[in-house]
């Protein structure tokens, strides 16, 4: 298996640790966690705003990598970089979220995207 497609598994997992922060407090109510989540407030509010965010970014990831790896047949080398990119800079997005940086959050969303872009591109 390629470094991109852990970076894949990776990215599918991503949502998952910011989630758990997200959760974690004593008031958390796991009959109806929904309800809990909308009512949270800061570092735990933008936790849950992270995870959403990482599960709305990965779908594009994923169908970049598997159409430059499988379909396209782009340098492999090419794609491991971009899937590698993709998933440090989703984790530095996700520090910025909960440290409210929201400046540099911004930033590393948008090299983020550049990375799928990317995949795009080179499968050209």
């Amino acid at each position: 298996m390629t470094i991109a497609l852990w970076c894949v598994l990776a990215a599918a997992l991503l949502p998952f640790p910011f989630t758990l922060a997200a959760k974690f407090s004593k008031r958390f109510d796991n009959a109806n966690p929904r309800r809990y989540l909308d009512q949270t407030t800061g570092w735990r509010q933008r936790a849950h705003a992270t995870q959403l965010n990482s599960f709305e970014a990965f779908p594009p990831f994923a169908a970049a990598v598997i159409i430059a790896q499988t379909l396209a047949h782009a340098p492999q080398a090419q794609i491991d970089a971009l899937a590698v990119g993709f998933v440090v800079l989703r984790i530095a997005f996700g520090l910025c979220y909960l440290a409210n940086l929201a400046t540099l959050r911004s930033i590393v969303w948008f090299g983020a995207v550049g990375c799928t872009v990317a995949l795009f591109v080179v499968s050209a």
